[in-house]
């Protein structure tokens, strides 16, 4: 019995199906039914005279073809893969490219591609490989019949004439040129080492779009993504622009150009090393000359060395017979102060000294506890007329006259019939104790 496959399981054995035989495809017809999601979703439907087509442009692809103007009725080609939205079991086309029905469908795969290898990190600048200044060998990828190669010779003869050049021909033009310089390319990669390749030029003269297509096909770009060692693209004039040239480590203008942008000129580089050289040479001149001076001040300075060690002699004497003297008055003088010392320490004779002081000290400490005794008692009797004083000018005694002290709950004193409302609590302080009251009347002085 054959297996019984779900809804879901079915769907997704078409989707699949779809997306593996058909995947991307380019298709004409005219938007109907056009809706645009808050989500910046668009959603319409494509059709012709006798079908439709079910279509969603995401908000993202949208984004970089805001100049396309989404409406129904607009006569469109649109790029993108077909497939199944499961949830309804219906087939769609999922849009990454759109443009108005006539723009040009070269033009159009151009920027899908573009956008689709710049996403992969193919156009990164920071992969992009620096061209050997001194290139040994350089394989020319190109027509071997075209004006770009002779051009190309010319001008790698002229600026560099020991430059090996490795011509490897190709077809340039129609149908299936391309895989043929994408192979060429991995060729070349392949075998660099072992050819003493330094570096690649891949490129053809000028043309018309359609002539230049084969270098703006997917496999070349990847081919030169992949290669070993640093690719220059040379494509067409100036204006010309192509995948490769994104691709590539350098783009030239012109194959002319990339002729001169890998080969360092001759001329130059015979002008260079000829500075190089006088500088050199005047650098040597200058060493030789300090050198000179040198040579001069030690021959002059060594021309007698008998007399130099007989003036050394006489220095070191007279510096022997400085020494002596300077220790002689050193020593007069030390032993001086040690006699001004002697006869100080003999008049003060110490042991009478210390005796005079004691009895000083033992006068000194009697004065002083006698002193300090009348000191002390004169300040208890100070302190005591302040205590009596206090309790005479204190509040108790001010309330032991007859005087109440009347405070709110909280404490603080009450010196004005304004700090008090109807109902307030007091506490009157008395001589003998405290009256807790409750104001129920407030009258203004007579006084």
């Amino acid at each position: 019995m054959e297996s019984i496959l779900t809804v879901t399981q079915l769907t997704r054995v078409v989707r699949e199906l779809l997306e593996g035989r058909i995947g991307m495809v380019w298709v004409e017809g005219e938007i109907s039914n056009y809706r645009k999601q808050s989500s910046g979703h668009h959603y319409f439907t494509l059709k012709d005279d006798s079908s439709q087509l079910a279509c969603v442009m995401f908000a993202r692809s949208y984004g970089a073809q805001s100049r396309v103007r989404l409406a129904d009725g607009l006569l469109v080609q649109v790029f993108g893969q077909v497939t199944v939205y499961e949830a309804r079991g219906q087939y769609q086309l999922i849009v990454q490219l759109i443009q108005p029905k006539g723009q040009g469908l070269l033009q159009a795969k151009f920027e899908a591609l573009k956008r689709k290898l710049e996403a992969e990190g193919l156009f990164d600048t920071a992969r992009k490989r620096k061209l050997p200044r001194f290139p040994g060998r350089i394989a020319l990828v190109t027509s071997p019949t075209g004006a770009a190669l002779q051009d190309m010779l010319n001008i790698l003869r002229r600026r560099s004439p020991w430059v090996r050049i490795l011509i490897c021909p190709v077809r340039v033009q129609g149908e299936g040129a391309s895989r043929e310089i994408a192979g060429r390319i991995n060729e070349v990669s392949r075998r660099a080492e072992e050819l003493a390749i330094d570096l690649m030029v891949v490129g053809r003269g000028g043309g018309s779009l359609e002539d230049l297509w084969e270098f703006n096909e997917e496999i070349v770009a990847r081919a030169i993504h992949r290669s070993r060692i640093p690719v220059v693209s040379a494509v067409g004039h100036e204006i010309d622009f192509t995948i490769a040239d994104f691709v590539a480590d350098l783009r030239a203008p012109t194959p002319s150009a990339a002729a001169e942008l890998v080969a360092p000129d001759v001329v130059s580089l015979t002008n260079e090393v000829l500075g190089f050289r006088g500088k050199m040479q005047r650098l040597l001149a200058q060493s030789v000359e300090l050198r000179k001076l040198r040579i001069q001040r030690v021959t002059s300075y060594f021309r007698e060395p008998e007399r130099i060690l007989i003036n050394r002699r006489q220095f070191v004497d007279s510096a022997e017979q400085r020494l002596l003297q300077v220790r002689k008055i050193l020593f007069e003088q030390h032993h001086v102060r040690l006699r001004q010392a002697f006869l100080v320490l003999s008049s003060f004779r110490p042991q009478q000294r210390i005796q005079t002081c004691r009895k000083e000290l033992v006068s000194i400490d009697d004065r002083m506890r006698k002193a300090a005794g009348a000191r002390l008692e004169q300040q208890r009797n100070r302190v005591m007329e302040l205590t009596k004083a206090v309790r005479l000018l204190g509040p108790q005694q001010t309330l032991e006259r007859g005087y109440s002290i009347t405070q709110d709950l909280n404490g603080n004193v009450l010196r004005s019939r304004s700090e008090v409302e109807l109902g307030s609590k007091l506490r009157t302080r008395l001589a003998d104790g405290t009256i807790e009251s409750e104001v129920t009347g407030v009258q203004e002085s007579d006084v």
